[in-house]
């Protein structure tokens, strides 16, 4: 799979040569480990082959409690804290190892991991303890996927930025930029995860980016405490429902959705007390199900007209794409927009974020930024992430 849509090129500008990178990632949903292998073609960071991508389940207990501390629970104790940053930088590691030994790929042979880990705690604009002090906390110690997993290994990607004044989020645009920009028209990369986000790509002017509310979390909550499934297959659950217009306009009330870029946010504002707060009592959960697809659709619309009212093409990406259901209500709430998945373009959906950080992973070893302050609001562009070297 290859992709050259860019016209961009970093050709000698210190690049690392070509050659095998490996990203994984656990997102807001915590729903897997996404791993990717991709080779990048030399002297570009724009053309991009993924050697192989798969997702790797969490151990049940392990994902429940980091499901916990997403949305909003507090750690035990220190000891338990220290403990789940090791257990997820070895989960990650394994599931680094296991692609390679699939791909019969050895570890020497891939340039750098870039690991995103599993965000615990974003608070970018500052957390209730003081207000006065804006962190962003992903879990997954780099050192021990380094020892582990026998590669050099980028971690701790979002933190530099968040010091630097901005959000750390979303990180994915100057990959979305990098790989699908086009001269010749407006576009948006969707990424479809537990909070949905846009990259938005005009033919020509600066790239912007931005968290836009919940796009499969509440989804997935909500199908696991009413069907026991991690998620609603196809939409189907939702479509068994009719949209609650009373519930959608409460929900759509929240302050945040109003907040102008740059704007991130993840499981400790989108969580089942935050909807149950809104229900009245005895409405049938399949209505729920179906206003909560609803809000999703309409939050990325809404943003979508706000901020780059000429976009002709949306490019999905994410789990999110495999439910027809959304996809078909953000069409809808977006006629004259040809809504897509990345897959035409050659980028497999499930995989992109995976990709990305790859991508991230070979900027950092090149002395690259992996930032964009028109999208974080960041005070400049930074090199991301902590280097552990292979002894």
């Amino acid at each position: 799979m290859t992709e050259t849509s860019s016209t961009r090129s970093d050709a000698g500008a210190g690049l690392p040569p070509s050659g095998l990178y490996l990203g994984l990632i656990s997102g807001t949903s915590a729903d897997g480990i996404d791993a990717a292998l991709v080779r990048f073609a030399a002297g570009t960071p724009t053309r991009c082959e993924l050697v192989l991508g798969r997702t790797y389940a969490w151990e049940a207990r392990l994902r429940e409690r980091l499901v916990e501390l997403g949305q909003g629970g507090d750690a035990r104790s220190l000891e338990e804290l220290g403990t789940l940053d090791v257990q997820v930088a070895e989960a990650f590691a394994d599931a680094a190892t296991a692609l390679i030994g699939e791909a019969g790929i050895a570890a020497d042979a891939v340039a750098a991991l870039g690991s995103h880990g599993q965000t615990v705690r974003h608070r970018p604009a500052g957390a209730g303890y003081d207000g006065r002090h804006p962190f962003t906390w992903q879990i997954g110690d780099g050192a021990v996927i380094a020892e582990r997993s026998g590669m050099t290994t980028v971690a701790d990607f979002r933190r530099r930025d968040v010091a630097a004044g901005g959000h750390g989020a979303p990180l994915m645009p100057a990959f979305h930029a990098a790989l699908l920009h086009d001269p010749g028209e407006d576009r948006a990369a969707l990424n479809l995860g537990g909070i949905a986000n846009f990259t938005l790509l005009p033919a020509r002017g600066e790239v912007r980016g931005f968290d836009t509310g919940p796009a499969n979390c509440l989804l997935d909550a909500w199908a696991l405490r009413h069907l026991g499934t991690p998620y609603d297959a196809d939409g189907r659950f939702a479509a068994s429902g009719a949209v609650d217009a009373g519930l959608l306009a409460r929900l759509r009330g929240e302050p945040w959705f109003a907040l102008p870029p740059p704007k991130s946010t993840g499981r400790e504002q989108f969580h089942l007390p935050w909807l149950e707060a809104q229900l009245r009592g005895g409405e049938a959960p399949q209505d729920v199900q179906a206003t909560l697809l609803e809000l999703s659709a309409i939050t990325v619309a809404d943003a979508l007209r706000a901020h780059q009212p000429a976009t002709r093409r949306v490019l999905a990406c994410g789990g999110g794409v495999r439910n027809g259901a959304l996809l078909a209500r953000i069409a809808a709430h977006l006629p004259g927009v040809t809504v897509e998945s990345t897959a035409a373009y050659g980028l497999a959906p499930d995989f992109v974020e995976a990709m990305g950080f790859a991508w991230l992973a070979r900027q950092t070893l090149a002395g690259l930024p992996g930032n964009l302050p028109s999208v974080t609001g960041a005070r400049g562009l930074r090199v991301l992430g902590c280097v552990h070297p292979v002894a």
